[in-house]
């Protein structure tokens, strides 16, 4: 009999269940695999997409910046001459605290009046209201009655803000002066402390005295420090001007602060209302280059969130220093030769009109300008003596009819237009519309010459120009015609203009520039005008640029004044390293041939020694080759003198470039309402021109002689070329444009 198989039930079920187990166990351990590469993934978020986010988040609540003096960056000329620069000054600080109290502040303003003489000139009648309600302040709202209170308060459109202010209010208008005379000097000293320490933010450094610290002042305080919390002593920077160039610009003082109308802007920045910062053209242009870095400190808190300690995270650092263009030796004689020339013609009949000059060179390849000299005529309305103050930025704000200068701009835009080409003569004849008088030439009033387009700049003809006018205008000229030509005409010849940068701006590197006045046309016999630089005004920059644009084959170049970023200096003797150097930048080429360039370069060389050139008598035995233009503008007054409005005058103006062959300078005189008498000769801007042209090549061959470059990477510091200094707190001359 066959024998049954053994159960193997007990078998089986052991089996199961560790198959269930180790399944169970893969699934736990997948799990946690999981939830591990989930966290680990996680994690990796956190640090590395949304590190630097909540690293900033914590900035923002422990670290701040804290307004430590950081000294400025320094202004050189383009030889490392100091232009600008810092002077140190001691000073004596106050840090305001969260925990801070208005009057723990008293107590210690109370203990400083006594240690400092401070200044009490920027007290308010405000100031002084406030300060004697804080001294007396049980008295000073007794001044307002119980039901008076409760009246204000039972105001529902009132929040509880404004029934506050509205108390003060009434607090303030009831002080009477007998009251307010009751503070003493020392109350005033106090007040003046006082108002400084309040006007901070927390946590930064409030200056409350920088000028005139003496030293027992300063040593004074500096013993007392751990009596004084929240005071310090430390060293401040007064900016400080090596050279009277105004369109240098300036800077606030710690006093006046941000400007309210630029307010928005810097706080939104980071800055703090009392930071120095640049006011006005090349200071403005490059604050964010020249301020420095704040330091940063992280704020280490109590469990109550007081304020128990300090420590900085950044040190700071100061500002770069920048190179500027301008040649600050040729800058200076240039502005003396301008100012004896204005002063020159001053002296003569038919200048009551007459109260600037400009001057303006560059070089016409990479738009650095080299000076900028601007000089007006001032009366002291007490002695009704003259004097002349800087005037510098009124190269490129104020405008003015330029005159024949301009002409070479005129047939080089009637070759662009086709109405004339290189070579094409012309009769030279007073031009005579229908009930119109004769508009001609100064050299033939009456005469008919022919001329080609080189002599007509030779000779600086207007019948040639007013003839290209009309050629654009699509009409001949024939005697006594009425002058009907294309609508579009006038807005043709501005755009060929501002292809040169005449009437638009030039771009350069300084805010607020002016592109110039364009005339309201009542007739189209301003067409004629327009030709000849008689209508629209340019600015003395605009007409270097465009002389620039000639002399370099055609290409306009924005002009500027930063040359190089720096790193401040090391060692005080040579510049810092470069961090950036700035390269030239062309706005357009005008639409000319090279051909048609050079003719118009042929023409402008006759000018300066031509046999008949307007300039040859100041240029002809010139030791190096040039060429330019003159211009003498027949123009109407608009100065600021408004009951001279309307008066006949002449403006001189004179623009060229040199050398002739590999032109190195582009240059531009203009002098505005130079006289009322129309039958003299005037060369005073030839002369400028000159003698200033004359002076940069004396420079050249001595800069060569004595090894001196502008292009040298490590490059010595050199000392001002002045001891005169004008500081921050000096009052700025207003020039009425």
């Amino acid at each position: 009999m066959r024998k049954l198989p053994k159960n193997n039930r007990a078998t089986s079920v052991k089996a199961k269940y560790r198959a269930n187990l180790s399944f169970r166990m893969n699934v736990l351990f997948f799990s946690i695999f999981v939830l591990f590469s989930l966290l680990i993934f996680r994690l990796g978020y956190l640090q590395i997409v949304k590190g630097e986010d909540y690293v900033r988040a914590i900035e923002r609540t422990e670290e701040i910046s804290v307004n430590t003096s950081v000294a400025r960056g320094r202004i050189y000329d383009r030889f490392g001459r100091i232009l600008v620069d810092n002077e140190p000054e001691n000073a004596i600080t106050y840090t305001k605290m969260p925990s801070t109290t208005s009057s723990e502040m008293l107590s210690i303003a109370e203990q400083l009046a006594m240690l400092i003489e401070q200044p009490t000139k920027r007290i308010t009648y405000r100031d002084k209201l406030d300060f004697w309600i804080l001294r007396n302040k049980d008295e000073a709202y007794a001044k307002v009655s119980k039901e008076e209170e409760a009246e204000l308060k039972a105001n529902e459109e009132l929040e509880a803000k404004e029934v506050q202010v509205e108390i003060d209010r009434l607090v303030r208008e009831r002080i009477t002066d007998e009251e307010l005379a009751e503070l003493t000097e020392y109350d005033l000293e106090v007040l003046a402390i006082y108002r400084e320490m309040t006007s901070g933010y927390y946590l930064s450094p409030q200056i409350i005295k920088n000028e005139d610290v003496t030293p027992e002042e300063f040593a004074r305080v500096s013993e007392r420090l751990s009596d004084l919390p929240g005071v310090n002593t430390t060293t401040d920077w007064k900016r400080v001007k090596l050279a009277p160039l105004s369109v240098l610009g300036r800077t606030t003082v710690p006093s006046k602060g941000i400007p309210l109308t630029k307010l928005d802007y810097y706080l939104a920045r980071d800055y703090s209302r009392n930071d120095r910062v640049g006011e006005s053209y090349f200071e403005a242009q490059y604050e964010e280059l020249l301020q420095g870095k704040k330091s940063v400190v992280k704020n280490i808190t109590n469990k109550q969130g007081q304020v128990v300690d300090t420590v900085t995270t950044y040190e700071g650092e100061p500002g770069n220093d920048l190179v500027s263009t301008i040649d600050i030796e040729l800058q200076l004689e240039a502005e003396r030769i301008v100012e004896e020339k204005l002063l020159e013609l001053k002296s003569m009949g038919g200048s009551k009109l007459l109260d600037r000059a400009f001057f303006v060179m560059m070089n016409p390849n990479t738009g650095e300008l080299l000076a900028m000299v601007g000089k007006k005529i001032e009366t002291d309305p007490t002695t009704g003596e003259n004097y002349v103050i800087d005037f510098s930025y009124g190269t490129f704000t104020s405008a003015y009819e330029a005159g024949s200068t301009i002409k070479a701009a005129t047939i080089l835009m009637g070759y662009k237009e086709g109405v004339i080409n290189p070579g094409t003569r012309l009769i030279d004849q007073p031009i005579k519309l229908l009930n119109t008088d004769p508009k001609s030439s100064i050299f033939n009033r009456s005469g008919a010459i022919p001329m080609d387009d080189i002599k007509a700049l030779e000779r600086s003809s207007n019948s040639y120009m007013f003839q290209i006018a009309m050629f654009m205008g699509g009409t001949n000229y024939t005697y006594n015609m009425p002058l009907i030509i294309r609508d579009n005409t006038l807005s043709k010849m501005r755009n060929g203009y501002a292809e040169f940068g005449l009437g638009v701006n030039t771009g350069v590197d300084l805010p607020g520039e002016a592109s110039g006045f364009k005339g309201i046309p009542d007739n189209a016999g301003v067409i004629l005008n327009q030709a000849i630089g008689q209508y629209d005004t340019y600015t003395t920059l605009q007409l270097a640029q465009y002389m620039s644009t000639i002399a370099n084959g055609g290409y306009r170049i924005q002009p500027r004044m930063l040359k190089e970023v720096r790193e401040p200096s090391e060692d005080g003797q040579k510049l810092g390293l470069l961090v950036e150097e700035v390269t030239p930048t062309v706005l357009n080429r005008i639409s000319n041939t090279e051909e048609e360039i050079e003719q118009v370069k042929k023409g402008l060389r006759q000018v300066y020694i031509g046999s008949q050139g307007s300039a040859r008598g100041n240029f002809a035995n010139a030791p190096y080759t040039a060429a330019g233009k003159t211009g003498t503008a027949e123009v109407v007054y608009f100065g600021p003198i408004r009951e001279e409005w309307g008066t006949d005058t002449v403006t001189l103006s004179h623009a060229g470039f040199a050398p002739y062959d590999n032109p190195e300078v582009a240059y531009a005189v203009m002098i505005p309402w130079a006289s009322t008498n129309f039958n003299i000769y005037l060369p005073h801007n030839n002369e400028i021109a000159r003698e200033i042209l004359d002076y940069y090549f004396e420079l050249k061959k001595k800069y060569t002689e004595n090894g001196l470059s502008s292009s040298t990477v490590e490059q010595q510091i050199l000392p001002p070329t002045t001891d005169e200094k004008i500081d921050e707190e000096t009052e700025e001359q207003i020039v009425e444009e």
